[in-house]
């Protein structure tokens, strides 16, 4: 058995959504693989029955096939594929197997279906207007359709109308008749996020996710249909609810009979599935050293099925019974792959800071870990900041561990995982409460790991933690080497430059941190103010064509270190935006690896 490399992303079959049939003997889940050849990616729907045996492929997968979902009879299955065209179209299949045909063909491809309850229509959403170059550059966010009322009707959706929705993120609930016609406001207008939005057994009532603002955990509550009387489904429940581990992935709310309602919500490095109800505690479903990404109820079957992943296994399908069984597992799609590797546990603990807070940390020994020997240590800290780290299988950790180096991980202030105050504590001072929580689970992690060479230490992250990487050397020099990616440096010119520029700022550095009102507030929380102090040796990685954080960010701290003569090297990728490490190219994305292992090897 041997540790993973990177050269190993190509042999991991990637589980990802999931749909169980209306009876609950099936479950249909999206497999996807990274193709050498083509350097693209190839997925398939498969099958799987939910009282065991082999799972089988169900569509060809020629390229992507993706959002699988049932007829309400179980008698077809739609999908989104990309078969024959550049863009994905629907296509339907029967569901006992067969010829799958195209049902659409729009210039800019066609979004996830939505079965009418009589199974006679899909509804879809579909992006209009003229079609983009050939090298776009990144659309507009279209608007989602994801729900039908129960005598199909009428649609609820979700869109930003309300005066100044440029520069926030709320968006509202609302319905139109499925032939077209007048738009009715069913939340509050623009009084935080919504998404996700599921009708009730009884057309009354429409559940949807809330995020009251940013940041802050998403609440499940409830609308009446024809507008108003919004209310928490559990006010105490203060967990982020809605989105499972994977990056895309949304736990619309699924109703059962007596108004009880099943999501995902995420716990101190966790995410399980969840059962909510007015007037009742929130109970968790499944729940274990595992994140939950993807999951799909069975009302007449009581039945869930799920997609989750644990540290040392890549995910795959679970099921289990709404009445709370322990769930099972369905697929084992990567089990030759794990005859042959052996992924590398890790150790979570607790840091309690001197300011009474929990910090979740977790270690990862080196593979080959030999008694008298020291390695190596390398600090990674996780993007967002509202994101978390926890139980779930990461390439990269297996990577750097598999590599010879200590992994050390946590959720700093700023996460999600915990409570919404501890999500906000950040807010207005960047910098502050989340880097001291970092630095004092790395002190707490050290502790642990005798075996750690206190003279080969590194820091690394992307996006938020490429800030947090660059502002940790702006601020100590105990790091031996550093390794900034996709990083928010300066955010004076991410005000203007982003794709998010415009709201995140304020909502995250303050209200009045913007170019005209608080130029100091922006200054003050920027990790480039202090690339004077610098000393550490850096590595910039930066993909050209990232709207998220723009490369003027890693070419800004490159120009500044190269002109103080200090270490620092700069890989840019072409033709790669933000999420280069998670959906890149393939060869770019070993070639990532690569460029990060030779720097650590050099350096550390």
């Amino acid at each position: 058995m041997r540790a993973m490399t990177p050269d190993d992303l190509y042999a991991i079959t990637w589980v990802g959504e999931c749909a169980i049939s209306p009876d609950g003997a099936h479950v249909a889940f999206v497999a996807t693989k990274m193709d050498r050849e083509t350097d693209s990616y190839q997925s398939a729907i498969w099958m799987v029955g939910t009282d065991g045996g082999e799972p089988w492929q169900f569509t060809a997968g020629a390229k992507r096939d993706s959002a699988p979902r049932w007829s309400p009879d179980g008698k077809w299955l739609a999908f989104t594929s990309e078969r024959g065209e550049e863009k994905p179209q629907i296509a339907v299949m029967p569901a006992d197997g067969g010829e799958s045909r195209l049902t659409t063909k729009f210039p800019m491809g066609a979004g996830e279906p939505i079965w009418s309850p009589d199974g006679a229509r899909i509804a879809f959403s579909a992006k209009t207007g003229t079609p983009p170059d050939p090298d776009p550059k990144k659309a507009k966010p279209y608007r989602r359709i994801t729900s039908w009322s129960p005598d199909g009707r009428e649609i609820a959706f979700v869109s930003a109308r309300h005066d100044g929705r440029e520069f926030d993120s709320s968006s509202d609930v609302f319905v139109v008749r499925a032939e077209g016609g007048e738009v009715r406001l069913v939340t509050g207008g623009g009084q935080g996020g919504c998404s996700a939005p599921s009708w009730s057994p009884d057309g009354r009532t429409i559940a949807h996710i809330h995020h009251p603002l940013w940041p802050s955990n998403g609440v499940l509550r409830l609308a009446d249909a024809a507008g108003g009387n919004l209310r928490a489904v559990d006010p105490s429940f203060d967990r982020e609810t809605g989105a499972g581990s994977a990056p895309g992935s949304v736990a619309r709310p699924a109703w059962l009979p007596d108004g009880v309602i099943v999501s995902i919500a995420q716990d101190r490095g966790t995410a399980a599935v969840i059962v909510a109800k007015e007037g009742e505690a929130t109970r968790w479903l499944g729940r274990g050293p595992r994140m939950a990404s993807w999951y799909s109820v069975s009302t007449g079957a009581g039945k869930a099925a799920f997609v989750a992943s644990s540290v040392t296994a890549p995910s795959e399908v679970f099921v289990t019974d709404l009445a709370g069984a322990e769930p099972r597992r369905l697929t084992q799609m990567n089990a030759s792959w794990l005859g042959a590797v052996a992924p590398i546990g890790a150790e979570h603990f607790i840091v309690p800071t001197g300011e009474g807070v929990e910090l979740d940390c977790w270690i990862m020994k080196p593979a080959g870990l030999e008694e008298g020997r020291e390695y190596p240590v390398v600090l990674n800290v996780h993007g967002g900041p509202f994101g978390q780290y926890g139980e779930t299988f990461f390439d990269e950790f297996q990577v750097y561990s598999g590599a010879g180096y200590g992994v050390v991980f946590c959720n700093p202030r700023g996460s999600s995982g915990q409570d919404t105050a501890f999500a906000r504590a950040l807010v207005g001072d960047m910098g502050g409460p989340d880097y001291r929580d970092v630095m004092a689970a790395f002190d707490g992690a050290l502790e642990r790991m005798p075996w750690a060479d206190p003279g080969r230490l590194g820091i690394m992250g992307g996006s938020y933690g490429g800030f947090m990487t660059t502002w940790a050397i702006g601020h100590t020099d105990r790091f031996k080497a550093a390794i900034s990616e996709r990083a928010v440096n300066d955010w004076y010119s991410m005000q203007g430059a982003s794709d998010i520029g415009g709201t995140f700022n304020r909502q995250y550095l303050g209200e009045a941190a913007t170019i005209q009102d608080d130029l100091d507030l922006l200054l003050r929380q920027s990790p480039l103010t202090y690339a004077k102090d610098i000393e550490t040796p850096v590595l910039i990685l930066h993909s050209e064509s990232d709207l998220r954080c723009p490369i003027s960010q890693g070419e800004q701290l490159f120009v500044v270190l190269r002109q103080r003569g200090k270490d620092v090297e700069f890989v840019r990728f072409p033709d790669e935006d933000h999420e280069l490490s998670r959906a890149g190219r393939p060869s770019h994305r070993v070639d990532r690896f690569t460029v990060i292992l030779d720097y650590l090897a050099r350096k550390l």
